[in-house]
């Protein structure tokens, strides 16, 4: 088995509907991966299975029954906590605190139900695996208006280390990449505007937006063999925004 083959390995992919996701769904399975597609419902999975054959799997990341019952006994090698929630451009003086419950929520609080069940059962496997949480340059640096995301982001590299921590005994290792902008409809309200992409992209070294695909690449290395040594690490890929 060659470092990125994945054959006879099945990885599970919550946001598989969204942009990001969705490459991460294309790529693995392209590497020979069983691919479970993650989402909110089978109708928003029907284009990205269609296209790749990976297998829907619906439940609701805020749900603790609903991901208890879809992940209890599934039997997983590897885990990519994709989905997310980008909550509002707000300050700590304005932001709404409600806002602020729902992104946690989803972006920590789903991550870390997606990793409770699907680790039980890579234990029981003992097989080990590799889990990657997609986090954000926002759990690196700060970000204007970010408090709600940061906040969340940060909270899951958080999770990161000590999932490595805990789940390293049992040959499972646990990393998040730290992506910065890509311009997805759930982004480009906010980073198209004309203020706010002239300075961040002058900021960063690189000066453009990363692509869908160039945040997958990464995820599929810290999944793959040629990673079987790196565990606990937050993977800044940012066109070197973080640096600064």
């Amino acid at each position: 088995m060659t470092t990125h083959d994945f054959a006879g390995r099945t990885v599970l992919v919550t946001g598989a509907a969204g942009g990001i996701g969705g490459a991460i769904v294309r790529q693995l399975a392209a590497a020979g991966a069983d691919v479970i597609a993650a989402g909110r419902s089978e109708e928003s999975l029907a284009a990205i299975c269609a296209q790749t054959g990976a297998r829907p799997l619906a439940f609701d990341l805020q749900s603790h029954d609903s991901v208890r019952a879809a992940l209890e006994g599934l039997d997983l090698w590897g885990v990519v906590n994709c989905a997310g929630d980008g909550g509002e451009i707000a300050t700590p003086m304005d932001t709404d605190v409600d806002v602020f419950d729902r992104v946690i929520s989803i972006n920590t609080r789903g991550a870390l139900l997606v990793t409770k069940y699907a680790s039980q059962s890579m234990v029981r496997l003992g097989r080990g695996g590799a889990i990657v949480n997609v986090s954000s340059q926002a759990a690196l640096v700060a970000l204007p208006g970010h408090i709600s995301y940061g906040s969340s982001k940060a909270a899951l590299d958080g999770m990161t280390r000590v999932s490595a921590l805990e789940l390293g005994q049992y040959g499972i290792r646990v990393n998040s990449v730290n992506p910065t902008v890509v311009m997805t409809p759930m982004s480009a309200w906010y980073w198209g505007r004309d203020d706010v992409q002239g300075p961040f992209l002058d900021a960063m070294p690189l000066h453009r937006w990363a692509t869908e695909d160039e945040i997958a690449g990464p995820v599929l290395f810290l999944l793959s063999d040629a990673a079987s040594m790196v565990t606990g690490v937050a993977l800044a890929v940012d066109g070197g925004y973080s640096c600064r």
